[in-house]
């Protein structure tokens, strides 16, 4: 199953680092080793305001279906649009995915309408 093609209505973007290891010696002197070269550890949240319960419920599916934060998946492209920005720049790595760093968050706002937010983690 396909993460749900919804429009957020926020987003906030963490875009990771490199994978560095440093080494102190006792004199003070420093060696850094960059272990790749892609970014790890990117962290997306998305907020999606104002949904229908069934709209919602996409997410709880989705969620069953990669099996909570066990497998990973490729984010729709719905998820972003408006960024101002080329949409490539909030994307992982080549040949990488997401997946979830928790369940999602549900909120009622009335009979029929939600709230989701959604915390995910990009991983090569």
């Amino acid at each position: 199953m396909t993460f749900p093609a919804l429009n957020p209505t926020s987003r906030q973007f963490s875009p990771g680092d490199w994978p560095v290891k440093t080494y102190k010696a006792q004199s003070g002197a420093e060696v850094r080793i960059l272990y790749g070269n892609r970014r790890t550890e990117m962290k997306l949240e998305l907020t999606y305001d104002n949904i229908t319960d069934t709209q919602a419920n996409q997410f709880l599916t989705h969620f069953d279906s990669v099996l909570g934060t066990f497998q990973t998946f490729v984010l729709s492209s719905a998820a972003k649009i408006g960024w101002g920005s080329t949409a490539s720049s909030i994307d992982v790595s080549t040949g990488a995915n997401w997946r979830y760093a928790s369940e999602p968050q549900i909120t009622a706002i009335r009979p029929g309408i939600s709230s989701v937010r959604v915390n995910l983690i990009g991983v090569l």
